[in-house]
């Protein structure tokens, strides 16, 4: 005959099926953790290309010496080819000349081309330069922004979205000032 407490000392001694039951308190964890790894990396991977588009767009700019219209959108194109395969309807580029004027205290845009979800700036908007005495008076730089709105595809751990922008100034490197594409989708 068993001793009533027998039966209760041997199920607490048996380990069969212990691995199973660690595993189900551990899995939900690192389940979690793996989700929150990827969206994060998501989050920074769209960061980096927003930058980085920001710098190809201003870059492909200041090379040319008279951009057309056509070359704007190029410019553009080649933006939202960096993006893929991120949904790309939510990136919005823009890139402005930016003139000193003669008196070297004050800057202005002097044309503006944006992409179709975001405006142009218009002429003689006054910009602040990040930095003093950034280009001589007269001197030009061509202005490049992006933002992007990044929404997670698993919205569990990051519910809502993330906004990105970055500006690149460049200086021209052919002429100075670039002149005007004068047309759509430039102002």
């Amino acid at each position: 005959m068993m001793r009533p407490f027998a039966r209760t000392r041997r199920f607490l001694r048996d380990r069969g099926g212990l691995a199973a039951i660690e595993f189900a308190f551990v899995a939900p964890i690192l389940i979690l953790a793996y989700f929150g790894v990827a969206e994060l990396c998501g989050g920074m991977l769209a960061q980096r290309k927003t930058s980085h588009v920001a710098s190809a767009i201003g870059d492909l700019t200041s090379q040319y010496s008279a951009p057309a219209p056509s070359d704007i959108n190029n410019f553009f194109a080649a933006g939202q080819t960096i993006m893929s395969p991120s949904d790309t309807t939510t990136l919005k580029m823009r890139i402005s000349a930016v003139q000193e004027n003669a008196a070297g205290t004050a800057a202005s845009v002097i044309w503006s081309c944006a992409s179709s979800n975001w405006a142009v700036l218009a002429k003689t908007t006054a910009e602040t330069l990040p930095q003093a005495n950034m280009i001589a008076a007269g001197q030009s730089v061509i202005m490049a922004e992006t933002q992007y709105t990044y929404t997670s595809p698993v919205s569990y751990l990051l519910p809502s979205a993330f906004s990105y922008s970055n500006v690149f100034y460049l200086r021209p490197r052919l002429v100075d000032p670039i002149p005007d594409p004068a047309a759509s989708p430039c102002n």
